[in-house]
């Protein structure tokens, strides 16, 4: 706990000078200490751990990714005040999940992305392009993107996302390859290039922009 202390001269019934301290007790607020190069981490009164899912990281002001989250990572989310979550596997969501979202409020966005290995790479743009509309509309926020590692298309989604902040290309590859490490795919980044943010023509005022 904050103590404040002061300090206040009064006088006592005989007259004599007596010092009195006040001591005023300010409640400490719930902190959590974020450390993304551990796997753990620490509630502010040092006796709660928690525990993110995997590849999770903060892309902007309310939004969030990461692999897919299980039983152990939903103490960690909680702490986010999730409003909604983009899912992009097309597996129906495991139920305990699916509580844990009814307990919570969270809204599930579900875009079915099948996860295919190179060379065989499908990319839908109509679906990524869907799912991007509902990461960046301030009323989903804060949100949480994920697919299965929290690699590929979690990474294509992202990367879009960076288009629409303009970031320069060699900034959004290099985002995308520190998710998806040797898994990297040229698939993958040849669909951030081409993909076309122009119909994105009114972005919401809280979005930065930020060019990199």
């Amino acid at each position: 706990m904050m103590m404040k202390l002061e300090r206040q001269e009064e006088e006592n019934a005989a007259g004599n000078g007596e010092l009195c301290r006040i001591v005023e007790v300010a409640p400490q607020q719930r902190q959590l200490k974020l450390s993304f190069s551990g796997q753990r981490y620490e509630g502010g009164g040092g006796d709660e751990l928690f525990t993110p899912p995997l590849n999770f990281a903060m892309v902007d002001n309310g939004i969030y990714r990461s692999g897919f989250p299980d039983s152990t990572n939903f103490s960690f989310l909680q702490t986010l005040n999730l409003r909604s979550i983009i899912y992009l596997c097309p597996e129906p969501y495991p139920d305990a999940n699916v509580e844990f979202l009814r307990a919570n409020g969270i809204q599930l966005f579900q875009f079915g992305i099948e996860g295919y290995k190179e060379p065989f790479v499908n990319i839908p743009e109509d679906k990524i392009r869907d799912a991007l509309k509902v990461a960046i509309d301030v009323k989903n926020h804060p949100v949480l993107i994920h697919c299965k590692r929290g690699k590929h298309r979690t990474g294509c989604l992202v990367g879009c996302f960076r288009k629409l902040q303009r970031w320069c290309l060699a900034s959004v590859f290099e985002e995308y390859q520190r998710f998806a490490a040797a898994k990297a795919r040229v698939s993958d980044q040849r669909f951030m290039e081409l993909f076309d943010v122009s119909c994105f023509k009114n972005l919401p005022k809280p979005l930065s922009v930020s060019k990199r």
